[in-house]
């Protein structure tokens, strides 16, 4: 997996094996090797290549293509692809979205729009927490 990661990273990045190289300290050959799955970066290369690329260092080493739609995506960004509105105007929001951000059942969740932008779903605790936040900062400013 890491060796197909490392060369679509490197494509998507429009970085030649040369640039990489360069940036990593390594040869061009080292490189060449790493996408072809001849050899393995150490770890140390690991967590640079994760930086160099801007992803975990989980999703550079084990990203699978079926897990989130459009490849690796950077840190803290997903796309976890598109979903259906009902007759009745639900949405299933996905597993992997639900468990990276924590959503249960139950769970009480703030829509927000902008007719520009787009629709916003923000979890009613991290919003109260955020207002909260926000208080407290223009009381200290006061």
């Amino acid at each position: 997996m890491i060796s197909t990661n490392l060369k679509m990273l490197r494509q998507s990045h429009k970085y030649t094996q040369e640039e990489v190289a360069d940036r990593m300290g390594v040869s061009r050959q080292a490189v060449a090797k790493w996408e072809k799955g001849i050899t393995v970066p150490d770890i140390n290369n690991c967590i640079a290549l994760a930086e160099l690329y801007d992803v975990t260092l989980d999703d550079l080493v084990k990203h699978a293509e079926d897990e989130e739609v459009g490849g690796i995506q950077p840190k803290g960004k997903h796309l976890f692809g598109f979903v259906k509105v009902s007759e009745r105007g639900q949405i299933v929001i996905p597993k992997r979205a639900r468990e990276i951000f924590k959503i249960y059942a139950g769970d009480s969740l703030m829509v927000l729009g902008d007719e520009a932008q787009g629709l916003a779903l923000v979890q009613k605790d991290k919003l109260i927490h955020f207002i909260e936040a926000v208080s407290m900062a223009e009381e200290n400013t006061d």
